[in-house]
């Protein structure tokens, strides 16, 4: 469904230095990189502030043009062949709504019937169903204006699927949503790409969203591809600390075990962070010989710290 062969971006950029002297800078945002998505594929596409990823998604939506490589959306080329592209595609971007602000929902999703020239019929089924699903009925009468955030997503989530595109491209869609408007949109897309096969690429820096929903993820990192695969095979290839929660039978001083840190604690509770390569069983029959122990508990390296070691460490791309 999504085809990028050695996709590069750059900008010109000129800055003025002394007088009328200029100094032209060139900025590669997205650096040659290549990937393939798959028909029904979920993929999380991750990467910090500046990293490339609304770059990237501004190319396979035929915004942007690349400044060299290749792009297949579909089996188009997003900027040639944008108007079409748009039947293909379904794009919802989380700080930015495609719906009229002063009109009702209703009447925007209305208007966007006509824009995809969708049959009435056809229209009145799609929209009773993402009614349904996204549970729009209280709202549908509603100025846009006067939506919470939560629900303005879910309406544009509505707009981007009313003409039933194969493929949805989500820019950050749960940035600032409330923990149930949050958790309704992640069921949604769940649901959708489980039940209807609808290949979904989301970025997203809520890392709840990649644990709950993507089986692959692609990371970039300084316009280049740092990591494409799935969650369980970052974790084995990212050494990151666990974590092993200590419930001491009274309050006492930090535990000092050898090349074992305290980063956390609370009366009698202490946080103690293992580094990779050390045997937790070890630490935990070191504790035993040290201290009185009233329970015990590993924690796993977080998605987060993983992530976070990912970009510091500058791992090549790999399957």
């Amino acid at each position: 469904m999504i085809e990028v062969e050695n996709m590069t971006k750059s900008f010109v950029l000129r800055k003025r230095r002394g007088g009328l002297r200029r100094v032209r800078t060139v900025v590669r945002a997205v650096d040659d990189i290549s990937f393939t998505i798959r028909p029904g594929e979920f993929v999380g596409y991750l990467g910090p502030n500046g990293a490339g990823k609304s770059t990237t998604i501004k190319m396979l939506t035929g915004i942007l043009n690349p400044s060299s490589g290749s792009v297949r959306v579909a089996g188009l080329d997003p900027s040639r062949q944008r108007t079409t592209l748009a039947r293909e595609l379904g794009v919802v971007f989380g700080q930015r709504t495609t719906l009229w602000w002063d009109l009702p929902l209703r009447d925007s999703l209305t208007l966007i019937r006509h824009l995809y020239r969708i049959a009435p019929a056809d229209h009145r089924v799609r929209l009773a169903e993402l009614t349904e699903l996204l549970e729009l009925g209280p709202f549908l009468d509603t100025p846009v204006r006067q939506l919470s955030l939560g629900q303005r997503m879910r309406g544009d989530l509505t707009a981007a699927l009313l003409h039933d595109p194969p493929i949805l491209v989500l820019d950050e869609p749960t940035i600032g949503l409330d923990v149930v408007s949050k958790a309704t949109v992640r069921g949604f897309l769940e649901r959708l790409n489980a039940e209807r096969g609808t290949t979904i690429l989301l970025t997203t820096h809520d890392l709840g969203d990649i644990e709950r929903l993507c089986r692959r993820i692609l990371v970039i990192d300084h316009g280049r591809l740092a990591y494409d695969g799935d969650l369980a095979r970052l974790r084995a290839t990212v050494e990151a600390d666990r974590v092993l929660v200590v419930d001491l039978t009274v309050p006492g001083p930090d535990v000092d075990l050898p090349g074992i840190r305290v980063v956390r604690r609370e009366g009698p509770r202490q946080w103690l962070a293992i580094p990779p390569g050390v045997n937790p069983a070890g630490v935990v029959a070191a504790l035993a010989d040290r201290h009185e122990v009233a329970d015990i508990m590993l924690r796993e390296a977080g998605i987060e710290d993983i992530i976070t070691r990912l970009y510091r460490s500058g791992l090549p791309a790999s399957r």
